[in-house]
């Protein structure tokens, strides 16, 4: 019997899960969550109210992706998810630089966007396993879901201001980790995973992509993700353009 995986359809921290499930060549049972109802559904079943949270075929229970890539290691050695020329420690400390830094950046930025446009929600159900929802039912929940979302993540102007301003420097890292050999490698690593796929989001902020674009960091996420089509329109963020966001005081 496969493990079980629940998770929300677009959460990037998902995906860092799915893919590591992928490159160790085991199989999954996929439970796709309600959007904001994971904080209901995820606590009492493993504990903490986020996702991912997997579900191995022995009972071993896992939340989130920095533990769930430790066990699929411990479960199978091969190919190894913390090994690279770089060496272990430097992958650890970017894949959890990816998580407890980078990782919350891109989602308070789309429910920000989404605040302005909530009609651009409805092209984030490309490759969801659960029924797509036609437009006027995704502009009616957006009502429901993004005061909600935008509590759970912190999400307020200053936020969003501080996250803007903190952006060009945080992708100057991830393209400073790459430089060095620890992201991108032949095969993709703990790091990799963790990082990926925060950036392949951010791209869809159309106020943030010219920040994306041409650097490493660009050819890198979307060489072990592939690219969305959903957008963000530009003028979502509360700054005239994402380029600017550097100059912008620290909140």
């Amino acid at each position: 019997m496969p493990a079980r995986i629940y998770l929300l359809h677009g959460s990037h921290p998902s995906d860092t899960a799915v893919k590591a499930f992928e490159i160790k060549g085991l199989p999954l049972k996929f439970v796709e969550l309600p959007i904001s109802m994971q904080p209901a559904i995820m606590k009492p079943l493993f504990g903490g109210r986020t996702v991912p949270g997997v579900r191995f075929e022995d009972g071993e229970k896992v939340q989130g992706s920095t533990a769930i890539m430790r066990a699929l290691d411990r479960r199978v050695s091969s190919p190894p998810l913390f090994d690279g020329p770089a060496g272990a420690a430097a992958i650890e400390e970017a894949e959890h630089w990816g998580n407890d830094v980078l990782q919350s950046v891109p989602r308070r930025l789309l429910w920000a966007g989404f605040t302005k446009y909530p009609r651009a929600m409805h092209g984030f159900q490309e490759g969801a396993r659960s029924p797509k929802l036609p437009m006027p039912v995704v502009v009616a929940l957006s009502k429901v879901v993004l005061p909600i979302e935008r509590r759970l993540n912190g999400v307020d102007d200053s936020t969003i201001r501080a996250d803007l301003a903190a952006l060009p420097a945080q992708l100057d890292q991830v393209d400073q980790y790459i430089a060095d050999g620890v992201l991108n490698g032949e095969q993709p690593n703990a790091a990799d995973l963790q990082i990926a796929p925060s950036i392949r989001l951010l791209y869809t902020l159309e106020d943030v992509r010219p920040l994306v674009e041409g650097r490493p960091a660009e050819a890198f996420a979307f060489r072990w993700f592939p690219r969305l089509t959903a957008s963000v329109p530009s003028g979502a963020l509360p700054v005239q353009t994402a380029a600017q966001a550097a100059t912008l005081p620290a909140a």
